[in-house]
């Protein structure tokens, strides 16, 4: 249980995936506007990871990596399927982005409205496939672990989005210099935060 809530802070604080990797930074940028439309997308995004990382476990770990088919016999025992991964991971990820895409279409249509383009994007979202291929690098030893590896990357991605929107709905009563409005003192922002949480990486769980 130690283990499980360890790699689910780590997810959040320590390896995040906007401020330890930088993964995900287009539609970070994009939809973080509003805190509204930041909660939306990152609420799509903890349940895309949340599923797609452990149907990726189940994929490289039951059919792709060297070994993985010797369920079916020995004479697939010694088959690898690993150069199928990147394809079989952003086809899992496909099919959960359409899904959320349809569910939130359906019943959050101000929001789907409000996200935009950056909804079905997120099936090209590096912190998505990020979160599979740092799975099968890690190489956790049960689902249940990749799953809340997962969520907390989730977690961790929506905490930092809801945290640049709420910054930058303050800074539109500031001011700021000409040249810096917008994009460039979003930039600034994200650079020190990624600094402030370097801080965590002293922890250990």
């Amino acid at each position: 249980m130690e283990n499980l809530a360890s790699i689910f802070v780590k997810g959040i604080f320590i390896e995040n995936m906007i401020f330890a990797y930088f993964l995900g930074m287009c539609s970070y940028l994009a939809v973080s506007k509003t805190v509204k439309t930041a909660v939306g997308l990152g609420a799509a995004v903890i349940f895309v990871l949340g599923i797609t990382v452990p149907i990726n476990y189940l994929l490289e770990n039951y059919l792709l990596k060297e070994g993985a088919l010797a369920w079916l016999g020995e004479d697939f025992a010694t088959l690898d399927l690993s150069f199928l991964s990147f394809i079989m991971f952003i086809a899992v990820i496909a099919s959960m982005v359409q899904l959320v895409e349809m569910a939130v279409e359906k019943f959050a249509p101000a929001l789907y409205g409000a996200l935009g383009i950056f909804l079905p994007l997120i099936a090209v979202n590096c912190s998505i496939l990020g979160g599979a291929l740092f799975m099968q690098e890690r190489q956790y030893p049960n689902i249940g672990e990749a799953t809340i590896f997962g969520l907390g990357s989730g977690v961790g991605w929506l905490l930092a989005i809801v945290a640049i929107a709420a910054i930058r709905e303050k800074i539109r009563y500031s001011h700021v210099p000409a040249p810096l409005r917008g994009l460039g003192i979003t930039f600034i922002i994200t650079g020190l935060m990624g600094i402030a949480f370097m801080s965590f990486m002293g922890v250990e769980l």
